[in-house]
């Protein structure tokens, strides 16, 4: 038992002395929208192609400005500890793999690449996710019809993104949906789920604490990069993740959380 307090004290202390010292490891959520169009998520937006001429010079914009940041380390939304990806990098850099329309690829890589990192880091850990459950218990208690309505104001909101990247520069489009507005609105989302369900049957709850889950447990696996109070770590995650990931780095006083917009400002 004594041991077990004289280990919690050490990690103590060490995070007091990096939160009290003027370096402490920052993270920067670069909130996305999903580039190559995989629809995997409950509502999605259409993009148009990456890799015309014009959103590659756009791209090469968003990068200058993500540069600014000095990133040490580049975190993706991908399986972690994937050796698919960690090679697919290393051949990328070795001029023998051709970068998908993926925005792993197109900012994550690219960057990396030009910041002369030797690999890149791979942080996402799925998880569950019930959304029938929620469908199954709203349309059980009467409450599908309230529910329809937000979903549709949703989709709405989703093709209004889609309308706004048709109209604007893919760095234009970043600071968009990283604003602060957008960041609370994801969040908004989630606990707008939460009056759906009844002691005993939890849907709404147990799917946001299910969400909750999936992203602590992200972030456990972004500050398990850090190596120094000097890191800086770049986190590229879908915009649904970023008010979440936001949150978790701003309640952690171990470190400091840095936004794009800082790195915007004209």
């Amino acid at each position: 038992m004594r041991r077990t307090l004289l280990t919690l004290a050490v990690i103590a202390v060490s995070a007091i002395s990096w939160c009290q010292s003027d370096a402490r490891p920052e993270i920067l959520i670069l909130g996305t929208y999903h580039m190559a169009n995989p629809g995997r998520d409950i509502h999605n937006m259409h993009a148009d192609d990456v890799l015309a001429p014009k959103r590659q010079q756009e791209i090469a914009q968003l990068i200058d400005v993500l540069k600014k940041f000095q990133p040490t380390k580049v975190a993706i939304e991908t399986n972690v500890g994937s050796e698919r990806v960690t090679q697919q990098y290393s051949d990328y850099v070795a001029g023998k793999y051709p970068l998908s329309t993926n925005e792993t690829n197109q900012i994550g890589y690219r960057l990396a690449k030009e910041m002369g990192h030797k690999t890149i880091y791979p942080v996402d850990e799925e998880g569950d996710f019930p959304w029938g459950r929620v469908v199954n218990w709203t349309k059980a208690n009467g409450q599908y019809e309230k529910f329809a309505a937000a979903d549709e104001i949703t989709d709405k909101q989703i093709a209004e993104e889609s309308e706004f990247l048709q109209k604007h520069t893919i760095l234009e489009m970043y600071e968009y949906l990283n604003s602060d507005s957008m960041s609370a609105r994801g969040v908004a989302f989630y606990y707008s789920l939460v009056p759906y369900g009844d002691p005993g049957d939890y849907a709404g709850p147990d799917l946001l604490a299910a969400w909750y889950q999936r992203n602590i447990r992200i972030y456990h696996n972004i500050v398990k990069l850090i190596d120094s109070p000097n890191d800086k770590i770049l986190v590229i995650y879908g915009a649904g993740h970023l008010g979440w990931l936001q949150m978790d780095a701003a309640s952690d006083a171990t470190v400091k959380l840095r936004k794009l917009a800082e790195f915007t400002q004209h």
